[in-house]
C-alpha cells in the first residue's frame, strides 16, 4: 500500500487518513479523519487523493493510517 495518499486504489470508506485543507495549504496544518467520501475521479494524483472526512471537511490526502 502507498502511505502516502497519491493512489486512488489505496482509499476507501472508512479509512482512518490524516489530510490537508485548502486554507491550511500555506501553513502545513494537517487534520486527521475518517474517509466517507471519495472525490478525486482520477487513479492518482500528485498533491493527493481528495476526500471528504465523516466531519465534513474535505482536503488532500497526506498520510494513511494503517
Amino acid at each position: 500500500m502507498n502511505v502516502n495518499g497519491n493512489v486512488r486504489k489505496d482509499m476507501h470508506v472508512g479509512l482512518t487518513v490524516e489530510i490537508i485543507q485548502k486554507k491550511d495549504q500555506s501553513t502545513g496544518e494537517t487534520t486527521v479523519g475518517v474517509i466517507r467520501d471519495i472525490l478525486t475521479k482520477s487513479p492518482q494524483h500528485p498533491y493527493g487523493i481528495k476526500v471528504r472526512l465523516q466531519s465534513g471537511e474535505v482536503g488532500r490526502v497526506q498520510r494513511i493510517f494503517e
